[in-house]
């Protein structure tokens, strides 16, 4: 079961990234309330990115009891710990050194010089195997119902490391995958499927610039999931595209003015 999606559209990528951060720190605190602790996924990229270092920046960021909340990535490049390409060496300097989250909780891919060496087959498999553990009875599969997992999306429509086409985004068993050959560098990457993208409760596509604009009106105009994969990223409960006025504007007159 998956939800219809719902379009947020700001002004401009700077207002979508305040806006998102106070929408994401409220999130937080209900799912705080509400079972004791949050899941979330995070999502590097320009966006992904954004929303971390305007939470970072936000008054509310305190009201988030750091300690209980679990973070997970959509996807990482494979590459050495530390490297400045990695989204979780990214998240960090964004946001993650300076709040005072458990460690344990943070939950990061492996590097491609650490416990599996070059074997990206082996990590990806590690990071389904840690998904598995933390999944509870309620949850009914073999990953967490995160409360709200983030993606970018390309211009190629990609979403987390899945690209139009790529034997990653047709995945319907496994929950993480290596992935060889991407399209844009770093070749190899470890990432979640879409299998495991639909089992949060909340999915928020970020598209910001003119260049995500064919990308949003495609994937939100009825595309199939292997040739866009940003439309089969669907929550359970929800379903958000937050863009702003340049990356929404090729999307078809029925999508806009949207739902706030």
């Amino acid at each position: 079961m998956t939800s219809t999606p719902q379009v947020v559209v700001h002004h401009d990528k700077e207002e979508m990234a305040r806006a998102t951060a106070a929408r994401l720190i409220a999130r937080i605190v209900d799912a705080q309330t509400a079972r004791g602790s949050a899941s979330v996924v995070l999502t590097g990229g320009r966006n992904g990115n954004g929303v971390l270092a305007a939470l970072a920046e936000s008054p509310a960021r305190d009201s988030v009891d750091w300690s209980r909340i679990d973070l997970w990535w959509g996807d990482e490049r494979f590459l050495p710990e530390g490297d400045p390409e990695r989204n979780v060496t990214q998240a960090r300097a964004a946001l993650l050194d300076s709040v005072p989250l458990d460690p344990s909780r943070l939950h990061v891919m492996a590097p491609s010089d650490g416990a599996y060496g070059a074997d990206v087959e082996a990590a990806a498999e590690a990071y389904a195997a840690e998904l598995a553990a933390a999944a509870r009875p309620e949850d009914h599969g073999p990953v967490p119902s995160f409360d709200v997992l983030m993606l970018g999306v390309g211009p190629d429509t990609h979403v987390a490391s899945l690209f139009p086409e790529h034997p990653g985004v047709r995945e319907t068993e496994r929950t993480v995958v290596g992935v060889h050959g991407a399209p844009k560098p770093p070749p190899v990457r470890v990432s979640l499927t879409l299998r495991a993208i639909r089992a949060a409760r909340e999915v928020w596509l970020l598209a910001a610039g003119e260049d995500k604009a064919n990308a949003a009106a495609m994937a939100l105009s009825g595309a199939g999931e292997v040739q866009a994969p940003a439309a089969g990223a669907q929550g359970r409960e929800r379903t958000l595209w937050l863009l702003d006025e340049p990356a929404a504007s090729q999307l078809p007159s029925d999508l806009y003015p949207p739902a706030s």
